[in-house]
């Protein structure tokens, strides 16, 4: 990217009536420098089969050029039109509960032939007669892609047949499942069920293994199509969604990111996060960090909120302090979804950047003054390099088999809440962190690792982490982890299986903790906090030294928490679900071990740090203030320049932050 992209997903085909033009002079005003278009309205754009009409994209395309505002075009394949579904109902996904029914978007089995055909066409229609519109920097296939858990008998024959590539005979595949269970043994490929019904952890987690490869092939297969028709200097991006709680949250259970990304030469996402009192700016570095990992670079946030429900409308200074936030974090793109807000069906409440009156008001005037530093700071900001020396190891695989497996019957919490337990309190204690993945090559980069629940693992993997630690890398664990194979297959070994060389303990035993706390609360946080919840395990050391015990009259004797010096580096296990407080004192100590520790880690949160190299080959650092109050912190790095405020900052001068509000000094 040569420039920083401002902008907003922009609908013609939804306005009440004709205003392009003053839209394009409010855009402009606001510092608006690309618009995204066309990913949502295939029906309009082929209203009957075979019937084609770009009017619209055609005059928002030449109306943008005009006024010197690129576009980037959506193939328009997650929503399909009712003459579709009417001609081909099996475009429709069968899922668990039953053949779809029209209405939603994202209701098709994005394996279907007819549906396949009828996408291509519109995407060559389409493509090829925008992609040599000077107006057009690239196109985004798709939008928020998953498999929508499309698992009809197409579906199934497929998934047999990947099995069938997958393992030598039958016999291995019933040993590696454990088929015998419940008279589940599948003894000719032709009787193979449905996995709609299985109860077979290690079936239903390669099927959902299946659907994630589903999307990555049906991904590459739309990128393919729209590298026959781009310039050299247009990319093709994906809109990824991560899992929804309201808003976004964690791993996205449906893709795997990591494989999916490789086919684009930009990875996109779409970020949305609580706001007013509640906004932390975790979302926006979590979903950063992702995105950013996907391909070690710079990202595009194609959505984002601008005021969104009647919840999130954001306080004066909180929707700067959310836009320079992704840029913090490696963004190249901050876009709203979307310009204006809706008149009708599903989204109306899902407010734009104007309202439904389409006059400036206060979250557009607060956009006004993004644009214009965007603008003016772009040289200064624009492809931001990050090179963070701890990081997350995340799986798709472990998070499938939790799902499966859960940690009791009583508690809600899953995989991802273990993710963010752990990484929430990086975050929070300013120590910039990346996200690997089972496939990354080697984390010999990394001085710590943080490896939350991975349950399903290969040896090689395990073995993998062994040498990490062994040649001086510092691990952190969690409960669970190293428990099965990558079949979901518990090991025969003494848990944690093959991490048990680093760690340096064993157990055999596991309960529910009830009125279980940590013995003499070692880490020095409230009562409240020094509780034990949801999962334990009963932790012998080898050689491990004991951080904490559990304080229980009958498993007081066994240790909750361990670190383990192995070769050169350390191997810290948790044994139990704790509080965040208790894993921020933990990483606090870690990370010193680790060598992590610096002076940006002397900050902590609601102050959050973060800092990378910018073009100039100059370190750049935003400081936030995520607060209703006003808060003041240490500079303590080399002389500088403030750059919104274009003042020179100098080393050990106190900052003082305004609530909501950001600083950012480059250095000289």
């Amino acid at each position: 990217m040569k420039k920083l992209l401002y902008g907003v997903a922009y609908y013609d085909e939804y306005m009440p009536y004709d205003r392009l033009d003053q839209d394009i002079q409010m855009m402009k005003d606001a510092g608006i420098n690309v618009v995204r278009i066309a990913e949502s309205t295939w029906s309009t754009h082929e209203p009957q089969n075979g019937v084609f009409d770009f009017t619209s994209v055609d005059r928002v395309l030449d109306a943008m050029h005009k006024a010197g505002i690129e576009v980037i075009v959506g193939t328009p394949t997650y929503a399909v039109p009712t003459w579709l579904v009417k001609e081909h109902p099996d475009v429709l996904a069968t899922t668990p509960q039953g053949p779809g029914k029209y209405g939603a978007r994202q209701i098709m089995d994005i394996t279907n032939p007819v549906y396949l055909f009828h996408a291509e066409r519109i995407i060559r229609k389409l493509i090829g007669r925008v992609s040599q519109h000077p107006a057009v920097i690239g196109f985004q296939t798709d939008n928020e892609t998953k498999h929508y858990n499309t698992s009809g008998p197409n579906v199934q024959l497929r998934f047999v047949k990947h099995l069938r590539e997958q393992f030598e005979s039958l016999e291995e595949l019933n040993r590696k499942f454990g088929l015998d269970y419940w008279s589940n043994r599948i003894n000719s490929w032709e009787d193979f069920p449905s996995v709609v019904g299985t109860i077979n952890g290690s079936l239903g987690a390669a099927f959902s293994q299946f659907q994630r490869k589903l999307v990555t092939d049906f991904l590459a297969w739309q990128v393919a199509l729209v590298n026959e028709y781009k310039r050299e200097d247009q990319f093709v991006t994906q809109n990824f969604d991560f899992e929804w709680r309201g808003h976004s949250f964690g791993i996205q259970r449906d893709v795997d990111h990591f494989a999916a990304s490789q086919a684009f030469d930009v990875t996109g996402v779409d970020i949305y996060h609580p706001t007013q009192d509640d906004l932390t700016g975790i979302e926006i570095s979590f979903g950063g960090d992702v995105a950013r990992s996907t391909k070690n670079n710079n990202y595009l946030v194609l959505e984002t909120e601008a005021q969104a429900f009647t919840h999130w409308v954001p306080y004066p200074g909180q929707l700067r302090l959310q836009a320079f936030s992704h840029l913090a974090s490696g963004a190249n793109m901050v876009a709203y979804w979307h310009w204006h807000s809706i008149h009708n069906s599903f989204e109306t409440y899902w407010k734009g950047l104007l309202s439904h009156d389409f006059e400036p008001n206060p979250v557009y005037e607060e956009a006004q003054t993004i644009g214009k530093d965007f603008a003016r700071l772009s040289p200064h900001l624009v492809n931001l390099k990050k090179k963070n020396k701890t990081a997350i190891l995340v799986s798709n695989e472990a998070l499938t088999s939790i799902d499966w497996f859960k940690f009791n019957m009583n508690s809600p919490l899953n995989y991802n809440d273990i993710v963010r337990r752990l990484y929430d309190e990086l975050y929070k204690l300013n120590i910039g962190t990346d996200i690997v993945h089972p496939g990354t090559e080697s984390f010999d980069d990394y001085d710590l690792l943080i490896v939350p629940v991975l349950y399903s693992a290969p040896n090689a993997l395990l073995e993998k982490l062994n040498r990490y630690v062994e040649n001086g890398g510092h691990v952190v664990y969690t409960f669970r982890s190293g428990f099965t194979d990558e079949h979901v297959q518990v090991r025969t070994s003494r848990q944690p299986g093959v991490i048990s060389e680093a760690c340096g303990i064993h157990y055999s035993l596991f309960v529910e903790p009830k009125n279980v706390t940590l013995k003499d609360n070692p880490f020095e946080v409230a009562a409240e906090e020094n509780q034990v919840d949801t999962w334990m395990e009963l932790i012998t050391p080898t050689t491990a030294e004991v951080l904490a015990y559990y304080d229980h009259p009958h498993w007081g004797k066994y240790a909750a928490i361990t670190q383990n010096r192995y070769g050169q580096g350390t191997a810290t296990y948790i044994g139990c679900v704790v509080s965040p407080a208790v894993i921020r004192e933990l990483f606090r100590s870690v990370a010193k071990q680790a060598g992590v520790w610096g002076a940006d880690q002397e900050a902590s949160y609601p102050i959050i740090v973060k800092s990378g190299t910018n073009e100039l080959e100059r370190t750049v650092r935003y400081y936030f203030n995520y607060s209703e109050q006003a808060g003041s912190v240490m500079y303590p790095h080399g002389d500088g320049k403030e750059l919104i405020g274009e003042q020179t900052v100098t080393q050990g001068q106190t900052l003082q932050l305004e609530p909501w509000s950001v600083i950012i000094i480059e250095e000289a």
